[in-house]
């Protein structure tokens, strides 16, 4: 029976960009779950205490998440969608709390590495990493700490009661993640795709990769997507997690038909709508005008 309100388990805490993601996709009127970690969420979505998971899958500056590729292939969920998320970073603090003010900066150590630019300014600010943006949001309302700023979304400002006291910090203001959306393959259904997530094996000899690329070329399937990682335990054997575009499905079938022949441990891992959505100008930079941040005075050493 179909719920009314799916829940949807994510890594990380409420006002989490894995949140805004799950948002975007599903609406809100959803129930988060919670995890510790990605490994977590696939063992909820298991043990039927999730419908849904929502999972990090590659960020524009940072690459592949590796290890998620990997719980893929080794839970066998099937994948029905994809979102892109334009991530945009504000810096945060308690109401009242004047930037004069502030001695630390809190965040995920890839938020912190995306906002070089803005403590390029301001060098005497001490940095102090954490596991999740939103926490780091969440920690400052709690302790009511008014020496330190969070860098996180709107969602966690909105949220957690924070004031957000410079937007968009980051220095890449082209920087999205892509998101997978899994479910059991009992709630799975059926539905018209243009894009799939595949993972196979090759043999290790000359020109066999090149042999099911030159398949989905000739077909006129767009391989959108080609990532490798070592088969655990055997010397020269790798998994290829592709994903392939088309227009037409009888390309696609055609392509997967041809390329059975050339492959072992085929998987379709799922086929799905490809994003539609226009990032291009929602991401799109501005033309650079000289960057000023908020005037404060800098501390003397």
């Amino acid at each position: 029976m179909k719920k009314d309100k799916p829940r949807v388990a994510i890594q990380g805490i409420r006002a989490s960009f894995h949140e805004e993601a799950a948002f975007k996709y599903f609406g809100e009127n959803i129930q988060t779950i919670e995890c510790n970690s990605f490994k977590q969420t696939f063992d909820a979505l298991e043990a039927n205490e999730a419908d849904y998971v929502v999972m990090a899958i590659e960020n524009s500056i940072a690459g592949s998440i590796l290890p998620n590729y990997s719980l893929l292939l080794n839970y066998n969920f099937p994948v029905i969608g994809e979102i892109y998320l334009p991530i945009q970073l504000h810096l945060m603090a308690l109401p009242g709390v004047a930037f004069e003010q502030v001695k630390y900066v809190t965040s995920h150590p890839i938020a912190i590495r995306q906002c070089v630019d803005f403590f390029d300014e301001y060098p005497h600010l001490k940095i102090v990493e954490s596991s999740d943006t939103a926490a780091c949001a969440k920690r400052i309302a709690e302790e009511k700490l008014t020496d330190t700023v969070a860098i996180a979304n709107t969602l966690a400002a909105k949220l957690y009661g924070l004031d957000i006291i410079e937007r968009r910090i980051e220095s890449n203001k082209k920087n999205f993640t892509r998101f997978l959306i899994l479910t059991t393959h009992e709630n799975a259904v059926k539905q018209s795709a243009n894009k799939a997530s595949l993972c196979f094996q090759v043999s290790n000899q000359v020109g066999a990769l090149a042999k099911v690329l030159n398949i989905f070329a000739n077909q006129g399937v767009n391989m959108s997507k080609i990532q490798s990682m070592p088969v655990l335990g055997k010397r020269n054997e790798y998994n290829f997690y592709v994903d392939v575009e088309w227009e037409e499905t009888k390309q696609y079938d055609s392509a997967v038909k041809q390329i059975l022949k050339y492959t072992h441990n085929f998987n379709i891992l799922g086929e799905y709508k490809r994003h539609e959505e226009e990032t291009e100008k929602s991401l799109a930079a501005p033309a650079k005008p000289e960057r000023k941040y908020i005037s404060v005075k800098k501390a003397v050493k």
